[in-house]
């Protein structure tokens, strides 16, 4: 059957998702989008109903029937459906295990049945709790126990890039993965667990803003927009086909600092609360002191990577307005 789309966006009602199909739309891409509403929001793709370039399904990817169906009409599949949500992920852990790998299994699949060029969105967590920073792609991976549930997204996104390289090596599938650290801006609610958008929320309505353990854990945050330039970079590289690749920002800061400056910039007159973990999380919680990429092969690949700062990320988020729930 000929392609009547050139990309499949799987939850691309999500906030990551969203964004990405506005940017295809607007490009003269046509794009279908899969997703089962269970974290995405109908309000984030409201403005691209009335395109003719845009068409959403409600389905989700753990039916393999929909997503071969709907892979043979697309061009290109660019895989976001998963779990996510330090918080959604260890309250729900058998969903988050069940859906990042019997989803990522019926996307592959699907595309290597109908020769489609995959992208397939991991994540940093898989770095676990290494502290060889910046990690690098081909760098050890070292979890914790498995009595730690937080370290089951870590595994289940580890599984998806092994399935995806051995797709690629075994069936000739061209796949890229990209691993995201912490994506920001418009349209992420903090429902989830999402740090900048909760502290952003609690600032704008006085709240204290909560900030977990003692703070001096350290992360590098990266606009939404540039990580998106980033995917599809890496979809239009020959070289990317068959790696994995960090895709981040390089600029790190301290949770307590990101407090610091959501304060200074929303003029807020809130106090910043120091929350242990075991009274925000359930016991079994394990934290990631530092996680900082390392973009040399991105950069080699692409020759960009996100560089926004903190500061213009956090503006761009007050002018669009945080979503409701981000508390």
């Amino acid at each position: 059957m000929k392609s009547s789309y050139d990309f499949l966006v799987t939850g691309g009602a999500g906030f990551i998702g969203s964004h990405l199909c506005s940017t295809l739309v607007s490009t003269g891409r046509s794009v279908l989008v899969l997703d089962d509403l269970s974290t995405g929001r109908m309000e984030n793709i409201v403005h691209l109903d009335q395109s003719p370039l845009f068409h959403f399904c409600l389905g989700s990817v753990m039916d393999r029937g929909t997503v071969s169906e709907l892979a043979e009409r697309c061009g290109s599949v660019i895989h976001l459906a998963a779990a996510v949500g330090v918080e959604n992920i260890i309250r729900h852990p058998v969903e988050t295990i069940e859906i990042n790998i019997g989803g990522t299994e019926n996307v592959l699949s699907a595309a290597a049945a109908h020769g489609l060029k995959v992208f397939v969105a991991s994540t940093s967590e898989v770095y676990g709790k290494s502290w060889e920073t910046p990690f690098r792609e081909d760098g050890d991976i070292v979890l914790g126990a498995t009595c730690r549930s937080r370290w089951s997204y870590a595994c289940s996104k580890a599984l998806d890039e092994f399935l995806a390289l051995a797709h690629h090596k075994a069936r000739g599938l061209p796949v890229v993965v990209g691993r995201l650290f912490n994506t920001v801006g418009p349209r992420q609610s903090g429902r989830y667990g999402m740090v900048l958008p909760r502290f952003i929320n609690q600032a704008l309505t006085g709240k204290p803003i909560t900030v977990f353990g003692n703070g001096t854990q350290t992360r590098c945050f990266s606009s939404v927009h540039e990580v998106i330039q980033c995917i599809l970079a890496l979809m239009q590289a020959p070289e990317a086909v068959g790696k994995v690749v960090n895709i981040g920002s390089v600029q790190e800061i301290t949770i307590l600092e990101l407090a610091r400056r959501v304060l200074e910039i929303t003029g807020s007159s809130s106090v910043i609360e120091l929350t242990p973990y075991d009274e925000a999380y359930p016991g079994d919680f394990e934290d990631m002191q530092r996680r900082v990429p390392d973009v040399t092969l991105l950069q080699s690949l692409i020759g960009i990577s996100p560089s926004s700062s903190i500061e213009d990320i956090i503006r761009s988020i007050l002018e669009h307005g945080v979503p409701e729930g981000a508390d």
